[in-house]
């Protein structure tokens, strides 16, 4: 017999282009696994004599857990201050004399304890969870030297011991220039790149990430990390094309990254060559409301060429210190024009393949992971419809209920 059968709802599959909508659905789990899902009515026996425990949903809808496939949850400190001092009329060049920027958050991780990381990083997951994702993915970047970015890596993957949560990581050192090496990019990346083959060995990161920008690294020094990473297995992941066009998002085309994030100034080649290889775009409205940004990634262009559009909180303490999918969700709506169904798609099926793991998760078909998460709501437009409520009423992560 199955472990479980769920009856009585209505599954957002992600079978199709669309949403794969099963009216009057059911779904069953064996183990960690869903063994089988389809309309009630092609049930060959009663569902006493399927499975050994059964949910009798009342109607709701069961989407596949949700996955939060960019945030930078593991950092010490916050910004709290500096957005204060901002909205009171502090220039940049003021903040960051009085230590704020990006520098104070690397002072705060660099003296925080990996108790204290974790601590704060199982608050920011809890959330996130809270509102039915089930796989995040954390990056470092926030240590900026060897000791530093493992500590912030270890913690990362000490998450899952701690929720029952899957977690990805992403090896963000290349997010920008450290005061010891003021001035020196290039002997930056070459230091971080250095140590690649150790992370490998102590399989602490996922994927590379880096950020291609004016302000942090260019794109020569991008490609260089990148044939480095690619020559040891790794994954690929690139911040691009957020403050401006260096043409980022179709440099990480052109090497197969999994994902290209940000996107607000992706040109039509970057879009074509991100279309050619696969390349999920990671759309992260977070950062755009909180710095108050007025350049809207392509989203028209990435539709007219058949670019996966995943959708993240982007959480982290500069710009987008936003622990809600859901409101990441409508703010992709309503901001970037995305429809629900695209929002829905961005955080479930194309969030999965923005992190390499869409052959076990991001939709509900049999052979893959168990996690689904079960709404009381009308339609799955809902879903992007609400802000500040959370209609969440049961989440399944691997087959067992871990929020009911």
């Amino acid at each position: 017999m199955w472990d479980s059968l769920w009856i009585n709802c209505h599954l957002c599959t992600l079978q199709d282009d669309g949403l794969g909508i099963i009216r009057d659905g059911a779904i069953a789990c064996q183990g960690e696994k869903i063994i089988w899902v389809g309309p009630f009515s092609e049930l060959k026996d009663p569902p006493e004599k399927l499975a050994k425990e059964i949910y009798d949903l009342n109607g709701s809808w069961v989407t596949p857990g949700l996955i939060d496939c960019h945030t930078h949850i593991v950092h010490g400190g916050d910004r709290i201050e500096e957005f204060n001092l901002r909205l009171e009329g502090a220039s940049y060049e003021e903040i960051a004399r009085a230590g704020g920027g990006i520098r104070s958050t690397v002072k705060a991780t660099r003296e925080a304890s990996e108790a204290e990381l974790l601590s704060a990083a199982l608050k920011r997951a809890t959330a996130l969870q809270s509102e039915g994702v089930t796989v995040i993915e954390v990056k470092s970047g926030y240590g900026l030297n060897w000791e530093n970015e493992c500590k912030q890596l270890t913690v990362a993957r000490e998450i899952e011991k701690h929720l029952p949560i899957k977690v990805q990581t992403s090896y963000l050192a290349a997010h920008t220039v450290p005061e010891e090496f003021h001035g020196d990019g290039d002997g930056y990346i070459n230091s971080v790149i250095d140590k690649l083959s150790v992370l490998k060995e102590l399989n602490l990161a996922d994927a590379i990430d880096g950020f291609c920008e004016g302000i942090a690294f260019n794109p020569a020094q991008i490609e260089k990390l990148f044939k480095a990473a690619q020559k040891l297995g790794f994954d690929l992941k690139l911040h691009a094309d957020q403050l401006s066009d260096l043409g980022g998002a179709g440099l990480a085309a052109r090497y197969g990254a999994l994902s290209a994030d940000h996107l607000e100034y992706s040109s039509e080649q970057s879009v074509r060559e991100m279309a050619e290889a696969g390349s999920v775009a990671v759309i992260l409205p977070g950062a755009f409301y909180f710095l108050k940004e007025t350049q809207v990634p392509p989203i028209a262009a990435f539709r007219e060429h058949g670019v996966p559009m995943a959708v993240a909180t982007d959480m982290n303490p500069g710009s987008s210190p936003c622990c809600s999918l859901l409101m990441s969700m409508n703010m992709a709506c309503t901001l970037f024009r995305m429809t629900p169904t695209e929002a829905l798609r961005g955080v479930t099926l194309n969030a999965a393949k923005a992190l390499g793991i869409s052959d076990t998760h991001g939709s509900l078909a049999i052979g893959k992971s168990a996690d689904f998460a079960i709404w009381d709501i009308s339609s799955p437009a809902a879903l992007s419809y609400y802000i500040g409520y959370n209609p969440l009423q049961q989440l399944v992560q691997a087959g067992k209920i871990i929020i009911q």
